[in-house]
Order: C-alpha cells, then sequence, then structure tokens
C-alpha cells in the first residue's frame, strides 16, 4: 500500500502538468493514442527478452515521432488515428506468437497500482523527474504556442519545433506511468483533472497547480475506496476525473 501511494502520486503530479498542456493543446487523442499503442512495445520486448520498459520507451517515442511528422503536413487527428492503428496492428501481430501473454497484457490496459514493486518506485521517480525538468524548460515558449501560435511563430517559436517536442514528453510520461498504473487510468488523470483546472482558473500557473492538485486527490481517493471495496482502481479513477470535469464546467457556468 505504500508504494502504492507513492506511484500514484507521482504518477498525479505528472499527469496534471504534462496533462494541463494535452488539454491546453487540444491533444487528447495523441494522449490516448500514446498510451494504448505502447503496449505493442511491450510486447515484442517480452518476445525477444528485452525490458518491457525499453519496449515502451521505443514505441511510445516512435509513435510520437510519427505523428507530429505526419500531421506537419496533413490532419493531425488522421496523423494520430493512422499512428495507433499501426501500433495496435504490430501488437496484435506480437501477442499471436505467445499464448502466455494476457495477464501482462491485462496490466498494462488496467494496471496493477496495488501490485508496485519497491524497486519500480526509484526508475519511475527518476523518469518523473526528467518529464518535469523538459516541462520547466519548455514552459513559456510552449505556452505560446499552445495559445497563439502565429504570435508564437513571429517571435521565433517554431510551432513543428514545440509540437515535437511536446510530444515527446507525452511519450516519456506514457513511459514511466504505462508499466505501474496501466492506459486506461494514465489517460483518465492526464484529461479530466487538468480540463477541470481549466474551467476553475485561466492563469496557466495556477491551473496547472489545480491539475496537480486534483489528480492528487483523485488517485488518493480512489486507492482508499479500492481498497475498501476491492473494486478495481480504474474504476474509481476514471468516474472521479470525470466527475471533476463536470464540477469544474458547473462551476464555471455557475461563476458566468
Amino acid at each position: 500500500m505504500v508504494n502504492a501511494w507513492t506511484v500514484a502520486s507521482i504518477v498525479a503530479v505528472v499527469a496534471g502538468v504534462v496533462g494541463f498542456f494535452t488539454v491546453l493543446r487540444g491533444s487528447a487523442f495523441a494522449a490516448h493514442a500514446l498510451p494504448n499503442g505502447s503496449f505493442a512495445g511491450a510486447a515484442g520486448a517480452t518476445l525477444i527478452g528485452a525490458s518491457t520498459l525499453v519496449g515502451l520507451a521505443v514505441f511510445s517515442l516512435g509513435g510520437a515521432l510519427t505523428i507530429g511528422l505526419l500531421g506537419r503536413r496533413g490532419r493531425h487527428d488522421v496523423a494520430t488515428a493512422l499512428t495507433l492503428v499501426m501500433m495496435l496492428a504490430l501488437g496484435a501481430l506480437f501477442l499471436s506468437f505467445s499464448s502466455e501473454y494476457a495477464p501482462a497484457v491485462y496490466s498494462l490496459l488496467f494496471g496493477e497500482v496495488l501490485g508496485v514493486a519497491s524497486n519500480e518506485i526509484a526508475p519511475t521517480a527518476a523518469l518523473a523527474g526528467v518529464c518535469l525538468v523538459a516541462v520547466a524548460v519548455l514552459y513559456r515558449p510552449l505556452i505560446l504556442s499552445s495559445v497563439l501560435p502565429e504570435a508564437g511563430e513571429a517571435h521565433g517559436v517554431s510551432r513543428f519545433t514545440m509540437e515535437m517536442s511536446f510530444l515527446v514528453v507525452l511519450a516519456l510520461a506514457t513511459t514511466m506511468t504505462v508499466p505501474v498504473v496501466g492506459t486506461l487510468l494514465i489517460f483518465s488523470l492526464m484529461i479530466g483533472p487538468p480540463a477541470a483546472a481549466r474551467s476553475l482558473s485561466d492563469r496557466p500557473a495556477q491551473a496547472m497547480g489545480l491539475s496537480v492538485l486534483i489528480a492528487l486527490l483523485v488517485v488518493w481517493g480512489a486507492i482508499a475506496a479500492s481498497y475498501t471495496t476491492d473494486y478495481p482502481v480504474g474504476f474509481f479513477v476514471g468516474t472521479a476525473s470525470a466527475a471533476s470535469y463536470a464540477l469544474g464546467r458547473g462551476y464555471a457556468a455557475l461563476r458566468r
């Protein structure tokens, strides 16, 4: 339980920060595609006897670069969909070579946050630190590129460079979180709390702080509820994330 609370808190902080830019840039589809498609990398790594983390990293980064390059000249949503389909197809191929991978696939999709081992905490914390440092370095140009891309271009901030940089950060967050919390849980945390925070504040720094706070409350409440009821953590995370967004929108409507 101590490991679960520690790792879930680390994941919530990263999800709150990266998710803020995901919502701000309208990149929810990419945040869905990279975690779900990256499981193919884990399946391929298992087949050849390599580290699952390495497989996730290769496919997450490859998917991010593919989305960025294909989306430069075409529709971003089409590029994201094609990349997701390609990774899922490869995942289906890798899974067809093994009949013993079903439990691992379930773990990658839905997570096993209550079964986190002690030796998984340090790598997760290290990757989280790298991810947060990258966001801090890119913060100002990324904000400008997200809100006013034309003005950013006029000030020398390349829209394509910022898009590629953000997708790489998103791939890093995916690599860090999927092995311990699963694709569905990280997607819920990366969209629900940040969207709720955007409804509560128009100030970027304040909204990001609220996003992290809401994400922490969601995962802490989900772990406690799962421990009490024996229902899956992902169920409580998903419903609480959606509920936080609904409450945020309701508050914004009343304030207007």
